[in-house]
Protein backbone atom coordinates (compact mmCIF):
# COMPACT_ATOMS: atom_id res chain seq x y z
CA UNK A 1 0.00 0.00 0.00
CA UNK A 2 1.21 3.48 -0.81
CA UNK A 3 1.73 6.24 1.73
CA UNK A 4 -0.46 9.34 1.70
CA UNK A 5 1.18 12.58 2.81
CA UNK A 6 -1.09 15.54 3.54
CA UNK A 7 0.56 18.97 3.18
CA UNK A 8 -1.69 21.96 3.68
CA UNK A 9 -1.00 25.59 4.60
CA UNK A 10 -3.42 25.38 7.55
CA UNK A 11 -2.65 22.66 10.09
CA UNK A 12 -6.34 22.30 11.02
CA UNK A 13 -7.28 21.58 7.37
CA UNK A 14 -4.51 19.01 7.04
CA UNK A 15 -5.59 17.23 10.23
CA UNK A 16 -9.23 17.14 9.05
CA UNK A 17 -8.23 15.66 5.69
CA UNK A 18 -5.96 13.12 7.38
CA UNK A 19 -8.73 12.15 9.82
CA UNK A 20 -11.22 11.68 6.94
CA UNK A 21 -8.77 9.47 5.03
CA UNK A 22 -7.88 7.37 8.09
CA UNK A 23 -11.59 6.92 8.89
CA UNK A 24 -12.13 5.63 5.34
CA UNK A 25 -9.42 2.98 5.54
CA UNK A 26 -6.30 4.85 4.42
CA UNK A 27 -4.30 4.02 7.53
CA UNK A 28 -0.92 4.90 6.00
CA UNK A 29 -1.60 8.63 6.08
CA UNK A 30 0.69 11.21 7.63
CA UNK A 31 0.71 14.98 7.93
CA UNK A 32 3.63 17.28 7.14
CA UNK A 33 3.45 21.02 7.87
CA UNK A 34 5.84 22.01 5.04
CA UNK A 35 6.70 20.99 1.51
CA UNK A 36 10.31 20.36 2.52
CA UNK A 37 9.11 18.06 5.31
CA UNK A 38 6.94 16.19 2.82
CA UNK A 39 9.90 15.73 0.47
CA UNK A 40 11.96 14.32 3.35
CA UNK A 41 9.15 11.88 4.22
CA UNK A 42 8.73 10.85 0.58
CA UNK A 43 12.32 9.59 0.50
CA UNK A 44 11.39 6.94 3.06
CA UNK A 45 8.77 5.30 0.81
CA UNK A 46 8.59 3.62 -2.58
CA UNK A 47 5.25 5.01 -3.69
CA UNK A 48 2.49 7.29 -2.56
CA UNK A 49 0.27 10.29 -2.94
CA UNK A 50 0.77 13.85 -1.76
CA UNK A 51 -2.42 15.75 -0.97
CA UNK A 52 -1.34 19.37 -1.18
CA UNK A 53 -2.69 22.86 -0.92
CA UNK A 54 -1.91 25.49 -3.56
CA UNK A 55 0.49 27.60 -1.53
CA UNK A 56 2.41 25.97 1.30
CA UNK A 57 4.40 27.79 3.97
CA UNK A 58 7.71 27.19 2.16
CA UNK A 59 6.81 26.56 -1.50
CA UNK A 60 4.05 26.30 -4.08
CA UNK A 61 2.54 22.97 -5.09
CA UNK A 62 4.31 23.13 -8.48
CA UNK A 63 7.73 23.04 -6.85
CA UNK A 64 6.63 20.12 -4.71
CA UNK A 65 5.17 18.36 -7.75
CA UNK A 66 8.37 18.81 -9.78
CA UNK A 67 10.44 17.14 -7.06
CA UNK A 68 8.28 14.03 -6.65
CA UNK A 69 9.84 10.64 -7.49
CA UNK A 70 8.45 8.37 -10.20
CA UNK A 71 5.87 6.52 -8.10
CA UNK A 72 4.42 9.55 -6.34
CA UNK A 73 1.55 11.70 -7.56
CA UNK A 74 0.06 14.91 -6.24
CA UNK A 75 -3.57 15.83 -5.58
CA UNK A 76 -4.02 19.58 -5.50
CA UNK A 77 -6.73 20.97 -3.25
CA UNK A 78 -7.63 24.63 -3.52
CA UNK A 79 -10.11 27.29 -4.52
CA UNK A 80 -11.67 27.18 -7.97
CA UNK A 81 -9.41 30.00 -9.20
CA UNK A 82 -6.23 28.32 -7.85
CA UNK A 83 -7.18 24.91 -9.25
CA UNK A 84 -8.03 26.29 -12.69
CA UNK A 85 -4.46 27.61 -12.89
CA UNK A 86 -2.87 24.14 -12.52
CA UNK A 87 -1.20 22.34 -15.45
CA UNK A 88 -3.12 19.69 -17.36
CA UNK A 89 -2.68 16.15 -16.16
CA UNK A 90 -2.54 17.20 -12.52
CA UNK A 91 -5.45 15.87 -10.47
CA UNK A 92 -7.23 18.49 -8.37
CA UNK A 93 -10.28 19.09 -6.19
CA UNK A 94 -11.90 22.40 -5.36
CA UNK A 95 -12.86 23.63 -1.93
CA UNK A 96 -15.17 23.24 -0.14
CA UNK A 97 -14.33 19.56 -0.27
CA UNK A 98 -16.91 16.82 -0.38
CA UNK A 99 -15.81 13.75 1.60
CA UNK A 100 -17.11 11.43 -1.12
CA UNK A 101 -15.07 13.19 -3.82
CA UNK A 102 -11.91 13.23 -1.71
CA UNK A 103 -12.10 9.55 -0.76
CA UNK A 104 -12.93 8.36 -4.29
CA UNK A 105 -10.23 10.50 -5.90
CA UNK A 106 -7.58 9.34 -3.43
CA UNK A 107 -8.61 5.71 -3.89
CA UNK A 108 -8.45 6.02 -7.68
CA UNK A 109 -5.03 7.71 -7.60
CA UNK A 110 -3.57 5.14 -5.17
CA UNK A 111 -4.79 2.33 -7.43
CA UNK A 112 -3.15 3.95 -10.45
CA UNK A 113 0.14 4.38 -8.60
CA UNK A 114 0.09 0.78 -7.37
CA UNK A 115 -0.77 -0.48 -10.87
CA UNK A 116 2.13 1.48 -12.39
CA UNK A 117 4.50 0.10 -9.78
CA UNK A 118 3.37 -3.50 -10.40
CA UNK A 119 3.64 -3.11 -14.18
CA UNK A 120 7.18 -1.80 -13.93
CA UNK A 121 8.17 -4.64 -11.58
CA UNK A 122 6.82 -7.18 -14.09
CA UNK A 123 8.92 -5.81 -16.93
CA UNK A 124 11.88 -8.07 -17.62
CA UNK A 125 15.24 -6.65 -16.72
CA UNK A 126 17.49 -5.61 -19.58
CA UNK A 127 20.00 -8.31 -20.43
CA UNK A 128 23.68 -7.55 -20.60
CA UNK A 129 25.59 -7.93 -23.86
CA UNK A 130 27.18 -11.11 -22.52
CA UNK A 131 23.76 -12.64 -21.74
CA UNK A 132 22.47 -11.67 -25.18
CA UNK A 133 25.52 -13.40 -26.69
CA UNK A 134 24.74 -16.66 -24.85
CA UNK A 135 21.22 -16.66 -26.27
CA UNK A 136 22.40 -15.67 -29.75
CA UNK A 137 25.12 -18.37 -29.79
CA UNK A 138 22.69 -21.05 -28.56
CA UNK A 139 20.23 -20.08 -31.29
CA UNK A 140 22.98 -20.18 -33.94
CA UNK A 141 24.08 -23.63 -32.79
CA UNK A 142 20.49 -24.94 -32.84
CA UNK A 143 19.95 -23.41 -36.28
CA UNK A 144 23.12 -24.95 -37.74
CA UNK A 145 22.82 -28.32 -36.06
CA UNK A 146 19.06 -28.91 -36.23
CA UNK A 147 18.16 -26.88 -39.34
CA UNK A 148 15.84 -24.58 -37.38
CA UNK A 149 14.89 -21.03 -38.28
CA UNK A 150 15.91 -18.29 -35.85
CA UNK A 151 12.32 -18.03 -34.61
CA UNK A 152 12.08 -21.79 -34.04
CA UNK A 153 15.39 -21.82 -32.18
CA UNK A 154 14.23 -18.93 -30.01
CA UNK A 155 10.96 -20.70 -29.22
CA UNK A 156 12.85 -23.88 -28.39
CA UNK A 157 15.04 -22.04 -25.88
CA UNK A 158 11.96 -20.32 -24.45
CA UNK A 159 10.08 -23.60 -24.06
CA UNK A 160 13.06 -25.33 -22.45
CA UNK A 161 13.51 -22.47 -20.01
CA UNK A 162 9.83 -22.61 -19.04
CA UNK A 163 9.88 -26.41 -18.71
CA UNK A 164 12.99 -26.29 -16.52
CA UNK A 165 11.93 -23.19 -14.54
CA UNK A 166 15.11 -21.34 -15.51
CA UNK A 167 15.62 -18.09 -17.34
CA UNK A 168 16.56 -18.01 -21.02
CA UNK A 169 20.21 -17.16 -20.34
CA UNK A 170 20.69 -20.23 -18.10
CA UNK A 171 18.94 -22.42 -20.68
CA UNK A 172 21.14 -21.04 -23.47
CA UNK A 173 24.24 -21.76 -21.36
CA UNK A 174 23.04 -25.34 -20.74
CA UNK A 175 22.41 -25.86 -24.47
CA UNK A 176 25.86 -24.54 -25.32
CA UNK A 177 27.51 -26.77 -22.69
CA UNK A 178 25.60 -29.87 -23.79
CA UNK A 179 26.33 -29.41 -27.47
CA UNK A 180 30.02 -28.56 -26.93
CA UNK A 181 30.44 -31.54 -24.55
CA UNK A 182 29.21 -33.84 -27.34
CA UNK A 183 31.91 -32.60 -29.72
Amino acid sequence: MSIIIVVMPKVEDAKKIRRILVNHGFTDTIFCPTGAGALMEINKYTSGLVVSGYRLSDMYYRELSENLPKYFDILLIGSASAVSDNPSGLMSLTTPLKVFDLVNTVEMMIRQIDRRLKQDKRKPKKRSEREENYIHNAKRLLMDRNNLSEEEAHRYIQKCSMDNATNMVETAQMILMLIYDEC
